[in-house]
């Protein structure tokens, strides 16, 4: 089974950016306000922040300017950051490895490592998996987490089920080696590659390179259009999957931790897909609304950057001022799915950050 249990690591702050635009989903133009509406009461999303996709703002830099805010809050030394690690699908460059470009432009010591992690929705929980992994022995002191997308260049302005859908945003976690007050992280792993090309984006990869027919808008089902180097999703399959899957993961986990979700656990945080998968997770779970928390209303589906831009936008003051026990679970393109339990303690959480 894929369990990971973590020792000897700290959670020390958290910080998370936005792209100051804002996509308001009613100033949609090719579905009427009543269809928007229904929309709207369906996934949840008000509005998202969203890049303009020039290269001016990539999600390198919203993960530059929240990493840059949180070393200054904590005081960190950046002789001691020994590891990076940039988890996102939109990454600088095919190559070099956007973590590197960070490292400089962070003037954290080149004696680190730094590498990219290619994942979606789940990537923040492999990131911390990964992360708290490479530390727990004590020869890396401290690191840094980056998790975000800048995914709204994925989604055609003709594609009704997905440009409403995406926003953009970057994350950090710094984490620290503390075996005298180590934080409690436990998670557990799934990952069924037979559904890969429900959520894909068909061309611009070594196996079907860009060519001509990549940009020609298609046209599919219900009307919709995108090219192929746009997502594409297969939102039955989506919902089906995390419906059957992630009450079953969520469940083992706390089963073979011994944690008691509605005792043991403060919040339970999901990724913030749409409101109503998210409703069907909640219930199946049976944790109160109160427990269960949303900020998609405002910031869309941000990938693998929702969970940790959650936790400042909804937890931040309790995060500051009190230990906190955390459910988490996330599911997404791979299909990949992680659940995970994480506490923290009185940790360094920014005000929200925009670029």
């Amino acid at each position: 089974m894929s369990y990971l249990n973590i020792k000897n690591v700290k959670v020390s702050g958290i910080a998370a950016c936005v792209p100051s635009r804002v996509e308001n989903n009613r100033d949609y133009t090719l579905l009427s306000q009543e269809e928007i509406s229904n929309y709207i009461n369906t996934t949840g999303i008000e509005r998202r922040h969203c890049a303009i996709h020039d290269g001016s703002i990539c999600t390198s830099d919203l993960c530059q300017k929240a990493s840059e805010k949180l070393i200054e809050d904590l005081g960190w030394d950046k002789s001691e950051i020994g590891l990076i690690i940039f988890a996102s699908q939109t990454c600088d460059y095919r190559l070099p490895s956007t973590a590197c470009v960070l490292q400089n432009k962070l003037g954290i010591t080149t004696n680190c490592i730094a590498f990219d992690m290619t994942l979606g929705c789940p990537g923040y929980m492999v990131g911390l998996g990964t992360a708290c992994s490479m530390m727990q022995n004590g020869t890396i002191k401290k690191a840094l987490l980056m998790c975000g997308n800048t995914q709204s260049e994925y989604a055609c302005y003709e594609d009704k089920s997905m440009y409403l859908l995406l926003g953009d945003a970057g994350t950090v976690t710094a984490l620290e080696y503390n075996p005298d007050n180590a934080d409690k992280m436990d998670f557990k792993y799934l990952t069924d590659g037979s559904k890969y090309d429900c959520l894909i984006v068909p061309d611009g990869g070594s196996r079907n390179p860009v060519n001509a027919h990549s940009f020609e808008l298609e046209e599919h089902e219900h009307g919709m259009k995108r090219t192929r180097l746009h997502e594409k999703m297969d939102g039955e399959e989506v919902f089906s999957f995390a419906i059957r899957n992630v009450p079953k993961q969520f469940r083992e986990l706390c089963e073979h931790e011994g944690i008691d979700m509605l005792e043991d656990l403060d919040y339970m945080l999901f990724h913030q897909a749409n409101k109503f998968m998210c409703e069907k997770v909640r219930k199946k779970l049976g944790f109160p609304p109160e427990k269960f928390p949303y900020n998609i209303e405002e910031y869309g589906n941000t990938s693998g950057a929702t969970l940790p831009l959650l936790m400042v936008t909804n937890l931040q003051d309790e995060l500051r001022s009190r230990k906190l026990s955390l459910g988490m679970a996330a599911v997404g393109v791979g299909f990949a799915l992680c659940t995970g339990r994480i506490s923290t303690d009185k940790i360094v959480v920014p005000d929200l950050m925009y670029l």
